[in-house]
């Protein structure tokens, strides 16, 4: 072999190296994007707690409520309150309606965030709609419930210290279901009618 041939296939090998390194980068950066989102609150991630906060103060904290649509989606979708006040770590129960106005089966996604970005880490999600796909029948209303709490960590937060006014943000999306799943979505209301 010629040095100008091993030159070449050195060449050629760090290449390869690079393309399979760039590639599996490419692969991981989307979980891992999402997993320091959810560690840090970054980008207004919230937290899932499976209890209620166990400290409350008597600082108050406004959250207020947001909703948009997919254009596509077919619904409205809206809170039933446009705000609330709470005392920091205080659980809460918040309602957002949506309603279904055309005349098939529709099943949405909700994706979410908060405003200011740095009280992502310390908002916490204990029950949400926004964990699961929503499936309305045409013309169908239904509430659906947010349960959530502010950490009392956030009074010492550098950054998130001074936040008392909070914006949680919801918007639908239409979810892309089965073909086998949509056409057992769209039957049922039929079978239901015999």
């Amino acid at each position: 072999m010629t040095v100008k041939s091993r030159s070449n296939t050195r060449v050629l090998a760090t290449l390869a190296g690079v393309v399979i390194l760039m590639g599996a980068l490419a692969w991981a950066a989307v979980p891992f994007y999402n997993w320091f989102c959810r560690v840090t609150g970054y980008a207004g991630t919230t937290n899932v707690s499976e209890t209620v906060s166990d400290t409350v103060l008597d600082e108050i904290v406004r959250v207020r409520f947001d909703s948009n649509a997919d254009k596509d989606l077919g619904w409205t979708f809206r809170p039933m309150q446009r705000e609330m006040k709470i005392r920091i770590g205080e659980n809460a129960i918040a309602y957002y309606e949506a309603v279904n106005n055309t005349d098939k089966v529709i099943t949405g996604t909700a994706s979410y965030n908060v405003a200011p970005d740095t009280a992502g880490y310390f908002f916490n999600k204990v029950e949400c709609f926004c964990f699961t796909e929503q499936t309305l029948q045409p013309g169908e209303r239904v509430e659906m419930p947010v349960s959530f709490f502010v950490d009392a960590g956030i009074v010492n937060d550098r950054d998130a210290g001074r936040v008392r006014d909070i914006t949680l943000s919801y918007t639908f999306h239409l979810s892309e279901v089965a073909e086998p799943q949509q056409a057992a979505l769209d039957a049922a209301p039929e079978a239901n009618v015999n």
